[in-house]
């Protein structure tokens, strides 16, 4: 079913429109929640719980690309998941991603970093769009979906090795185009 089709049910407060999420974007949500949290029950709770907030949230929102917007509320709801379970310690899940990327990104905690969150997205996208096609799938891969190192090797037949220096000079890069810019881990 098209995108639009599924949107309007949701305007029209149709049941169908969390199956026919189910059908065309629960594998997408699945895969960034299980990456995110390494606990297959822990994910499919969080699937779950993306159909009911696209449910409350649509309308009134009516997103541009749904299978962004879902892939959005299934990020954020994984690592608010993840941050609730792991108050008291860290692993491999989303510790590990975020602690590679706190070298670069600010505070996102202060009161001027919330609310500079829109520019420094618009910032990212930007530098995103300077980068070569392979780079930029493997940053997203990466820092969005959650993918570890080993399975994007698998799939792109490059050594893990060079993937993680590949993203450490990417890491390096998006931290000098933000300090360029004003921003400051």
């Amino acid at each position: 079913m098209e995108d639009e089709r599924i949107i309007q049910l949701y305007n029209q407060r149709d049941e169908g429109a969390v199956q026919a999420t189910r059908e065309k974007y629960g594998g997408l949500c699945f895969r960034i929640a299980l990456n995110l949290l390494s606990v297959r029950e822990d994910a499919e709770e969080c699937v779950n719980d993306v159909y009911f907030a696209a449910w409350r949230q649509i309308p009134p929102l009516l997103p541009a690309s749904l299978g962004a917007f879902l892939g959005r509320v299934t990020r954020n709801l994984a690592i608010s998941r993840y941050r609730a379970s792991t108050a008291q310690k860290r692993d491999r899940g989303v510790g590990l991603l975020l602690s590679e990327l706190e070298e670069c990104l600010p505070d996102g905690n202060s009161l001027d970093a919330q609310v500079d969150s829109r520019a420094l997205s618009r910032l990212v996208s930007r530098w995103l769009d300077t980068l070569s096609p392979e780079d930029r799938t493997l940053f997203v891969r990466r820092y969005w979906y959650g993918d570890s190192l080993p399975e994007i090797s698998r799939q792109t037949g490059t050594a893990p090795e060079a993937l993680s220096q590949r993203t450490f000079r990417l890491r390096k890069k998006l931290k000098q185009q933000l300090t360029k810019e004003g921003y400051s881990p």
